[in-house]
């Protein structure tokens, strides 16, 4: 699975994107725990103490935030998705 990272995260890890290896079916909720056990500097920006996902992130599949999908973060995902991450970002 192709996962992007945006601003601070991307700095983060050190690159713009990482292919992640989930079974097939597994839902975007895997994916993040894959993720932060992948790069543990991400789970405090990703994840609050209860290990739910902070509500500033925002994640994308194929271009959708998850925040607009019935499963939201329980969606299951497909093969050739690409994952966009995006942490909080002001500006003006």
């Amino acid at each position: 699975m192709l996962v992007r990272f945006y601003a601070t995260l991307r700095s983060m890890i050190g690159q713009r994107e990482v292919e992640v290896l989930l079974p097939d079916g597994a839902l975007v909720r895997q994916l993040v725990g894959e993720i932060v056990t992948l790069y543990p500097a991400l789970r405090q920006e990703m994840l609050d103490q209860s290990g739910n996902l902070q509500s500033h992130i925002h994640i994308f599949i194929n271009g959708r935030d998850i925040t607009h999908l019935e499963n939201q973060i329980d969606t299951r995902l497909s093969p050739g998705d690409v994952i966009s991450i995006f942490p909080p970002v002001g500006g003006g």
